[in-house]
This record gives structure tokens, sequence and C-alpha cells, in this order.
């Protein structure tokens, strides 16, 4: 039986919004209803809510060393999802992190990757993405070089993605991506053969279309936000206060 993997990559320092008691990926962003009870909800939960409404059934954390407050907070299961933990012993990229949860995947498999420190709409984002393929949920930002532009031709086919480039020739990033289990352990035997030199998805993924690979972009993303810095985690809870009232008239 083929399983849905969710892959969340946590070992990061988050040296940008430093110095907090805990990781950031635990930092309280709004709040959840716990029973008749409102508490502060984790950063990292919005990511798993869109799993969850996906059909992730098995998740994967890669953390670092120090992170053990992650394994408490979460444990053994979020949902009706087993949770298991992989560590990155050194920081050495998103690539290498991604790759540490390859052991649990096999070909069959959809994994489904998002970054923990991020907050971003519509909620089924995953499921707008097709089966069987691998594929980039893109939404259009203001500052497009602080993150991975992507561009795509007219059929949606990624054509490159340009990593943190001043003046990037797209506004649309990936926030999300989905892909098989194949195309997973495929990115991998390529990242292994270059020599595991490349720290950002971006640069493997041009080496991978420049070999004969495909991905497609979907530009259905709405709204995304990085919470890793002060000014990104003002712009979350203003974010987040405008979809509770766009809720709220919607009901």
């Amino acid at each position: 039986m083929s399983l849905r993997w969710g892959i969340i990559p946590a070992a990061g320092r988050g040296t940008r919004i430093q110095p907090l008691a805990f990781s950031k990926e635990l930092l309280p962003v709004g709040t959840r209803q716990d029973g008749t009870t409102e508490r502060p909800r984790a950063v990292s939960e919005y990511l798993l809510d869109r799993m969850m409404a996906a059909g992730v059934n098995r998740v994967c954390f890669v953390i670092s060393p120090e992170k053990t407050d992650i394994v408490r907070y979460f444990g053994a299961r979020i949902a009706d999802a087993p949770i298991c933990y992989t560590v990155q012993q050194n920081p050495a990229g998103l690539c290498d992190a991604l790759f540490s949860a390859l052991p649990f995947i096999a070909p069959e498999d959809e994994v489904f990757v998002g970054l923990p420190d991020t907050i971003w709409f519509p909620i089924d984002g995953f499921q707008l993405l097709p089966d069987k393929q691998f594929s980039f949920l893109l939404f259009p930002v203001a500052r497009p070089e602080l993150f991975d532009s992507v561009i795509t031709d007219h059929r949606g086919a990624v054509e490159e993605i340009q990593v943190k480039r001043q003046n990037a020739a797209s506004e649309w990033i990936w926030g999300a991506f989905k892909l098989s289990g194949r195309h997973f352990a495929q990115l991998h035997d390529l990242w292994v053969k270059r020599g595991q030199s490349d720290e950002y998805l971006g640069t493997l993924v041009n080496a991978y279309i420049a070999q004969g690979g495909s991905a497609i972009g979907v530009k259905r993303g709405d709204v995304y936000v990085d919470v890793g810095t002060l000014n990104g985690y003002r712009e979350a809870l203003r974010v987040l206060s405008h979809q509770a009232a766009l809720h709220e008239l919607a009901s």
C-alpha cells in the first residue's frame, strides 16, 4: 500500500529571528481551540493542517540534535498520522535535510514538502497539485529576490528556478511541492552524482531539468508569509486576522 508522506525540514537554526528559548518551528502565531480552551498555536501546525487536508498519513520531521523540543511538542502522532523523526547532524542545507527522510520513502509513495516557518493560503493548496508528477505550488510575492523564483512556460512547465536572485524574472515563488517517491529518489541520485554540492533545492531542480527531468508550476497560491523574521511575524498576524475576518463573513 502506498503512503502519503509529509516531510518537514526543521533542522535550521533560525538565526533571523533568534534569540528564542525554543525552536523557531514552535514560535506561537495565532491560536487554536483545544476543546473549549483557546491556546497558542505553533507556526509549524499550519503546515501540518495543510498536509492533513491533503490526506497525508505519515509525517517525518527532519531535526537537528538540539531540537528535542519539537519531539516533546508533537510526540508520536498528529491526528491519525504517525510521526517519525530523523536527525540532520550538520546544517548542510535544504537538500541534505530533505534526503535525510529518503530511507522511509518507497517509490510508490507520494511526498508532500513545505517549510515549517511559513503560513500560506489556500489551506487546500496541496490538493491543487496533480498526482504522480513533480509539481510546485506557486505564490505571488512582492519581493521574489528573497525566495526561489520559478520561471514557467505557457503550459506551466518549470524552465528555471532562480534562487534568491536580484531582479528575479518572475514574481511567482515556490512555497510547497509534491512528488512521487520515485521522483524523490531520482533527485537524490542526481544530488549524489553532483557531489552533494546543492544546498538549495532550486539549483538541484535546474540540473534535473537540464538532464531531461520535468516539473510543473501551479500558480494557485494566494498568500505566502515567511515567519522567520520579525517583519514576517507581524505580517503573519495580519494575514491570519484578515483570514479570520473573511471566514466570519462567509459564515
